[in-house]
């Protein structure tokens, strides 16, 4: 039987309003469908919203009956958004929870347990935490208040204190027969929390308290519509009017008019001095607005409250915001003005860096000049590169130079215009460039101008875990400001990405204000676009022979080790497997030149190419790849060839650093191929044909489907078309099915009738 036909409702419905929270929605729903208590549903309204949470309620709705999604054509706006779900319910109590915050564990039990202990009250109050990126959390005001109550219930006529606990609809759960009954619907704009909470607690007969942790309330970043000023915020005054034409109609509600002042007042003096709600030029106006109010719904005889906010409430009675502003400024330390003095100095003039910096920045900006950089400049490679050469093929007007470190000089290819790091003209190309692309971040020093744009490329689809998910990994946090990282990724405009997964990840553990372009990695072109004939070639070049196997062998950094460290006997390797197999072995560009790799590249026992210009190329000649924890394997998925794990270190890496899905798990998308955890089973993989065979192909297929999304051998096209052209990112996207890779090495010799041999080129190779 079906959710829709099961005639027993459940016992909690959770409605869940949905709109811009990709980056956090799979936490969210996690965190309910994860609970010890089962009899519940999710009524999941997506309000329209424009990125992947949509497609991700339906995920889970494939899954998990309990998830029951709503998909609306137009954006209604959050309240709306609750009152349907509210009337979908069929639950004996409604829970509002917002899609980017989390139940804690247990929750659900102790809001049942509670429920049954008082009888079916008509609205529950909850505890909660508030949870800040810096994995900060915060016990919330009202615990010792809810842990008072204990088990009665009661009305806020008898207990008007709960009126004070933070007015949001998500610390509470309703009784349904109580929420409908009664007509409760939201009404339009934001601060509507604020009046839903007073209607119904002034209209309950039957409240009650539970100071268990319920909800993990999430304190964004950025993207929080109530940290967004704006005149949106002038909004409060009517929801505050709504609420007093309410007491207004009910006589008997009286004994709470002037609480409900004083909490109408104190909320406006709050918002006032938010300058992430009002801005500076808007705060006069706001000021008078209250004022107004304050003398509209004062009731008589009311006492302001003491002390400074007393001080406060007759400042905004007698509507003077200059005398106001004054008793704030003078309120205010001399300790605090110069500090406040300091950070807008740091953030106008961010560190004054150079007389000359200073100068550029003040001429115009060339609107047709880019500036691309690499890996910390070092050199004309990756997703970068791509864009490049796809800009001056489709918007030639746009001139673009890269920024490479001082000794590099000789590596740029020919005809490319480049800068060095920290020389006079790259302090004018950095001051005036219209375009900023580069797959890190620039450093600290540079400032992003008004008018420039910002493209962060990323260099790989994450496995390990990144930005402010690395708190919690000392191996991966050790010497990293995670506040400068933030600072520097409020400077993207927009960010690129592959796959949905990286999407996801790059929107919530990277809190800022970037747009995302879902258009693939235009690194990962050439593997579609590549033939037979650039296969075989590269091939001939780096020396591999008719007949061989090539491997291509690229293990990643270890945050919890220093230096390169191999994690196979590569000599045993090349000797088990024999000389009709040729291993290619990159070690990460963090590390230097490798002896040991050296040596054994001059006894012929494998090819080291760490320095090769061109990791593509690498991809292209080899038959297969082993790799541990490297974003390569998802741009070696693009080829369809043959991916085997080696992860010798799981426990370690995976504690050390943090993974985003069990790489060994042999589930169908997380495992990209068969995997070794040791050299005997790596060595037993190739013999017995496994990294060739039809487990090994299901399993490609699937992690293809996953993060082969977006590849298709028009990204850089499409990215081009949208930043420098300012135009949609099209083409748009194949389907993988019909998506055709570059051929494989035995079809591209077989095609290109091509023999192989020689010895391998060196770095003035470029990518098929």
């Amino acid at each position: 039987m079906s959710h829709a036909e099961n005639a027993i409702a459940p016992r909690i419905s959770l409605v869940v309003p949905v709109y811009r929270v990709q980056g956090y929605l799979r936490a969210c729903l996690d965190s309910i469908l994860d609970q010890s208590f089962t009899d519940f549903e999710i009524v999941a309204i997506d309000d329209a919203s424009p990125d992947a949470c949509g497609r991700i309620l339906d995920e889970y709705a494939a899954r998990d009956e309990r998830v029951v999604p709503v998909h609306l054509t137009e954006n209604q706006g959050i309240g709306k958004a609750r009152d349907l779900g509210a009337l979908r319910a069929r639950g004996d109590y409604i829970f509002f929870l917002d899609s980017d915050d989390t139940l804690a564990e247990g929750a659900l039990q102790a809001v049942a347990d509670r429920l049954d202990l008082t009888a079916d009250p008509d609205i529950l109050l909850l505890n909660h935490v508030r949870t800040y990126w810096t994995n900060r959390v915060q016990a919330s005001a009202a615990g010792e208040m809810l842990a008072a109550a204990g088990k009665d219930v009661f009305t806020a006529l008898e207990r008007p204190e709960y009126l004070t606990m933070f007015a949001v609809v998500w610390n509470r759960v309703y009784r349904r027969e109580f929420y409908v009954g009664n007509e409760f619907t939201f009404t339009d704009g934001i601060y509507e929390d604020a009046l839903m909470v007073y209607k119904t607690m002034l209209t309950a007969e039957r409240i009650a308290c539970l100071e268990q942790v319920c909800v993990e309330y999430r304190q964004r970043r950025q993207g929080n519509s109530m940290r967004t000023p704006g005149r949106k915020h002038f909004g409060i005054f009517e929801q505050y009017a709504r609420l007093f034409a309410f007491l207004d109609e009910r006589p008997h509600l009286e004994p709470v008019r002037a609480l409900m002042f004083e909490r109408m007042v104190s909320h406006f003096l709050f918002t006032l001095v938010r300058p992430d709600r009002i801005v500076p030029s808007d705060r006069a106006s706001f000021f008078k607005r209250s004022a107004q109010q304050y003398r509209r719904f004062k009731p008589a005889g009311f006492t302001r409250p003491e002390g400074m906010t007393g001080v406060r409430f007759e400042l905004l009675e007698r509507g003077s915001y200059p005398a106001y502003q004054a008793f704030e400024l003078a309120g205010a330390t001399k300790s605090k003005l110069r500090k406040r003095a300091l950070k807008t100095k740091n953030v106008l003039g961010r560190k004054a860096y150079d007389q000359l910096y200073r100068m550029y920045q003040r001429r115009p900006i060339d609107e047709n000049l880019a500036v691309y950089s690499a890996y910390w400049n070092r050199g004309v490679a990756c997703n970068p590169a791509a864009i490049y050469h796809k800009a001056k093929e489709l918007a030639p007007h746009v001139h673009g130079v890269w920024v490479v470190r001082a000794g590099d000089e000789e590596n740029v290819p020919a005809g490319v215009d480049y800068v060095v790091s920290r020389s006079p003209r790259y302090w004018e190309v950095m001051a005036r460039a219209k375009y900023l692309v580069n797959n890190v971040n620039f450093p600290n020093e540079i400032v992003k101008r008004p008018g420039q744009v910002h493209l962060q490329t990323h260099h790989g689809t994450p496995l390990k875990q990144m930005g402010i998910d690395q708190q919690r990994f000392p191996a991966a946090a050790k010497n990293m400001s995670f506040h400068k990282m933030l600072e520097r990724v409020d400077k993207w405009d927009f960010s690129l990405s592959s796959n949905q997964h990286s999407t996801e990840i790059w929107e919530r553990v990277y809190p800022c204000a970037f747009e995302n372009i879902d258009s693939g990695y235009p690194r990962n072109d050439v593997y579609f676009q590549a033939t037979s004939a650039d296969v075989a070639r590269i091939r001939a070049e780096l020396g591999i022979q008719d007949g061989q196997t090539a491997i291509l062998y690229c293990p990643t950094v270890r945050d919890y080790q220093k230096g390169f460290i191999p994690r196979l006997d590569l000599e045993r390797l090349c000797r088990e497997l024999g000389p009709d197999h040729v291993v290619l072995v990159r070690a990460h560009y963090f590390y230097g030149a490798d002896p040991q790799l050296a040596a054994l590249q001059e006894r012929g026992l494998i090819k080291d190419v760490s320095r090769y210009p061109v990791v593509e190329d690498l991809c292209l000649a080899s038959d297969v790849l082993i790799t541990d924890y490297s974003s390569i394997m998802f741009d070696y998925a693009c080829l369809d060839r043959p991916i085997v794990s080696y992860v010798d270190d799981w426990d370690v890496y995976s504690k050390a650093r943090g993974v985003y899905f069990d790489l060994l798990s042999q589930e169908p998308g997380q495992t990209p191929g068969a995997t070794a955890t040791s050299e005997d089973e790596l060595i037993e993989v190739f013999r017995s044909g496994a990294w060739n065979g039809e487990r090994a192909a299901a399993l490609r297929q699937a992690f293809r489907e996953r993060f082969v999304q977006y590849d298709d051998g028009h990204a850089a096209e499409r990215v081009v078309r949208r930043i420098f052209l300012n135009q949609e990112a099209t083409p748009a996207v194949l389907p993988l099915a019909e998506r055709t890779p570059a051929p494989r090495p035995a079809q591209a010799t077989d095609r290109a009738g091509v023999t192989t041999g020689g010895t391998a080129g060196d770095a003035d190779l470029v990518g098929a």
